[in-house]
């Protein structure tokens, strides 16, 4: 009895140890990077104009600030000749990949919230969205009301879903939730008329309307259902690397590099089209601007 208490201690002790060793490794991304010569970037492959994919290259604001982040990390390791590598992801795999290890960072759309704060981390944010709706403009449809009885469309894996349900809820509407697998896919169920809207984050549909054939037969409608914040996700409880990352955020920021940027992608012309967003800073974007900071919602 004696000798089975015992064994069950150091067990238990050994496990603990190779547990909280597992999570050192896994968190210590600096050290994996300088070990195999390489970041890797993850990226989205239709979020124009945050992170998204032209002749098959990764552009975009969010793929600008972590080339700039992937530059910082070269110096910080004293290795100039570090190769970047990028990895597609999508909404439902982002996390997974980030957590096996195959992707160093993720930049996308990805909302900095503290439930996805559980298991994995944010760098200071570096963008502010606005979540709205995306319809056909000759649907008559302005208001969530008038989605009552009608088909919705929002992306698999992303937040937006919860604020359908949500005003689903409040306004006792009837709406037929269904999901697309990306952002292409949920916007080509709205413009094909299976669904009558897409909820989204407000520079996403932008971006998909403004690439689209006809731009003009699209309208962005509706209130603001929700103002979430993008960071760059990181491994969870990775400090080192995190500084790195506030670091570049913090300096684009206050160098006002961040806004030129946001000229480059949202109020010039930008590939494949050469199509200008027009899109004019929203408040909730200048209030992070005024104080930037890594908090989620």
């Amino acid at each position: 009895m004696k000798r089975s208490a015992t064994s069950l201690i150091i067990s238990t002790f050994m496990l603990c140890t190779v547990g909280a060793t597992s999570q050192i490794q896994a968190a210590d991304t600096l050290a994996k990077i300088k070990s195999s010569g390489k970041i890797v970037i993850g990226h989205r492959e239709s979020s124009d104009p945050i992170s998204y994919v032209v002749a098959g290259k990764p552009v975009g604001y969010a793929v600008d600030i972590c080339n700039q982040f992937a530059n910082d990390i070269k110096k910080e390791l004293k290795m100039p000749g570090l190769k970047v590598e990028y990895k597609a992801v999508t909404s439902s795999t982002r996390i997974p990949e980030l957590l096996a290890g195959n992707i160093d960072m993720e930049c996308g759309t990805t909302t900095n919230s503290k439930q996805r704060q559980e298991q994995v981390g944010f760098s200071t944010n570096y963008y502010a969205t606005e979540v709205r709706m995306a319809v056909k403009a000759s649907s008559g449809i302005k208001s969530l009301a008038d989605l009552n009885g009608k088909a919705v469309v929002t992306t698999q894996g992303t937040t937006s879903d919860k604020y359908i349900k949500m005003n689903e809820k409040g306004q006792a509407l009837n709406i037929q939730n269904i999901y697309g697998k990306d952002h292409s896919d949920s916007f080509a169920m709205m413009a094909s008329g299976r669904a009558a809207a897409f909820v989204m984050d407000d520079n996403i549909l932008a971006g998909l309307v403004a690439k689209s054939s006809t731009p003009k037969a699209f309208a962005i409608v509706g209130p603001v259902l929700s103002s979430e914040p993008y960071g760059i996700m990181l491994a969870k409880g990775d400090t080192k690397f995190k500084a790195i990352a506030d670091r570049t955020v913090n300096n684009l920021w206050k160098t006002g590099q961040m806004d030129a940027l946001y000229k480059k992608w949202f109020l010039s012309p930008i590939p494949p089209k050469n199509t200008n967003l027009n899109m004019p800073q929203s408040s909730s974007y200048k209030k992070l601007k005024a104080h930037p900071t890594d908090a989620g919602i």
